[in-house]
């Protein structure tokens, strides 16, 4: 066995098809359909080309990690990101080895702490990070909604919603500033460039992307002033995959001195009947369950349910 790096232009197919193999069991997941679609994903403004690294057995790709380093944060923290391999190589040791290797890899380029990720529950990876010095410090959710009858909670009927224009370049400015302040106290918060909100809304919905192609964002005003926001979106690619017709709150949030006012009870309700209008049966949502809002308790109270854990897990580096 050995690992090798990626080679940007060469071994998108195959990481592709490797990230399929792997991730297939997660409910919140779509397998890419071409390589085309992954290289757009490439062009992401926020896409870290290094760090890539493929696992070979007898010359057969079987594994993958990449050592992700985010060049917009100022502390030196690096990410450990899609590292797996194959169910049928699983537990002999590779994925110590990509592990090993990737933190490796985030030292050389002068990190100081790494996070790694654990998606659902499995006792072995979490056993291999703690392991290797790993200690937990955070667990998030991922919740779902069935959408044939939406609760009868009304939230606060003084806002007025706002469609955001996406071809507008003050409403893509508003959104992001808005998203900027929303966020500032939460769990690995920087701040977003607007390039990466420009590319988000606008572009990947011009180019119909199955991921994101199909997006819906409001505003919350109060008294003409902004308040809050929500953006719904569906995942064509997921849906496909699954046989399902699930839709994404994909982000909401409202400023800390409107919340508890059923300003976000307002927001996610619309969020939910747009999903419901484009003929969505589900609606699935991500939320962090240390979050201080406690928005977990917002989404419980309008239905949702967690059905899939994920866990973060941090080491220090010497």
């Amino acid at each position: 066995m050995k690992i090798r790096r990626f080679i940007l232009g060469r071994d998108e197919a195959d990481w592709v098809e490797l990230e399929n193999a792997i991730s297939r069991v997660r409910p919140d997941y779509g397998p890419w359909a071409t390589v085309e679609e992954f290289r757009a994903y490439e062009k992401w403004p926020e896409f870290d080309s290094e760090g890539r690294f493929i696992a070979e057995l007898d010359g057969n790709p079987v594994g993958i990690v990449h050592a992700h380093v985010d060049k917009l944060r100022e502390e030196k923290r690096g990410y450990i990101d899609w590292l797996g391999v194959i169910p049928e190589h699983g537990g002999r040791g590779i994925e110590e080895e990509l592990a090993e290797t990737a933190i490796k890899e985030l030292k050389n380029r002068g990190m100081k702490i790494v996070q790694s990720y654990v998606h659902g529950e499995p006792e072995e990876v979490i056993r291999m990070w703690k392991n290797m010095g790993f200690k937990l410090i955070r667990t998030g959710s991922l919740m779902t909604k069935e959408l044939a009858e939406l609760p009868n909670v009304g939230g606060n009927r003084e806002v007025e919603l706002k469609p955001l224009r996406r071809e507008a370049d003050e409403d893509l400015e508003k959104l992001n500033a808005l998203h900027n302040e929303c966020f500032k106290e939460h769990f690995n918060w920087r701040p977003k460039p607007l390039r990466t909100t420009v590319f988000l809304v606008r572009e990947l919905s011009n180019a119909h992307s199955p991921f994101l192609a199909t997006q819906g964002w409001w505003f919350a005003l109060l008294g003409g002033k902004y308040v809050g926001f929500v953006g719904a979106s569906i995942d064509e690619r997921l849906n496909t995959t699954k046989g399902a017709k699930y839709g994404w709150i994909f982000s909401i949030g409202v400023l800390k001195p409107h919340r508890k006012t059923g300003i976000g009870t307002r927001l996610i309700l619309q969020g939910m009947n747009h999903l419901k209008d484009n003929g969505m049966t589900t609606a699935m949502l991500g939320v962090d369950d240390w979050n201080l809002t406690k928005a977990r308790q917002l989404y419980e109270e309008v239905g949702f349910k967690i059905v899939w854990k994920e866990s973060s897990y941090e080491k220090k580096l010497a």
